[in-house]
């Protein structure tokens, strides 16, 4: 397979891999905001489980953005690198986190919209996005869902380099990936069409 028309076809085919988790109760779909979430909208309506969201935030080294030294997710979950973190001012973390918390619940209210807080306590996580490129977000995301409570955590995504897949199997209990290809590039080489995801568009298909 070389590529997905869209994140729906996307969707359809990661489905398929997951059938193991149809109809369970204990199971919930967590798309990734923003492109995430159309595929895992998708896997969530085959599978016959519930979707929700996970909005997560990379706190980067100051001076380095794409360097995380931690992440931050619902309901104020903060998980730090400890390898990093201890390399920085404390006085540097805290305005990270301060802003990136800002962030985060003006996410959170937007996608949110009233939907009651995540609790994944004793629940299995399947945590969907659109592709992996480095992985650092998704593996956020997994720290998150732990912290949450949540009794299993796995990672689904239609098209992944082979570092970033690497990667998440050492922090995920499984990695599902059907397409990783031996020269990655960008995601957006693997979809036909890969538009922006407006808010609306989210809060949309979570409604």
């Amino acid at each position: 397979m070389s590529g997905y028309q869209d994140r729906a076809h996307a969707g359809d085919v990661l489905a398929q891999a997951l059938s193991v988790y149809r109809s369970r109760d204990d199971v919930v779909v967590l798309g990734l905001v923003r492109g995430g979430v159309p595929v895992a909208a998708r896997v969530a309506h085959a599978l016959g489980v519930r979707l929700d969201v996970l909005v997560v935030r990379k706190l980067g080294v100051p001076w380095s953005p794409e360097v995380a030294f931690g992440a931050l997710g619902s309901g104020g979950v903060q998980v730090l690198n400890p390898d990093v973190a201890r390399r920085l001012d404390e006085r540097d973390i805290a305005e990270v986190v301060a802003a990136e918390l800002t962030e985060l619940e003006r996410r959170e209210q937007t996608y949110r919209a009233g939907r009651p807080p995540l609790v994944l306590t004793g629940r299995i996580a399947i945590l969907v996005d659109d592709g992996l490129a480095t992985g650092a977000t998704a593996a956020a995301a997994v720290a998150v869902a732990r912290r949450l409570g949540a009794a299993r955590v796995v990672v689904a995504v239609p098209v992944g380099a082979l570092d970033a897949v690497n990667r998440l199997a050492e922090v995920a209990d499984e990695v599902y990936c059907p397409l990783i290809p031996p020269h990655f590039g960008a995601v957006s080489r693997f979809y036909r069409h890969f538009g922006q995801v407006s808010t609306a568009e989210v809060v949309g298909l979570l409604g």
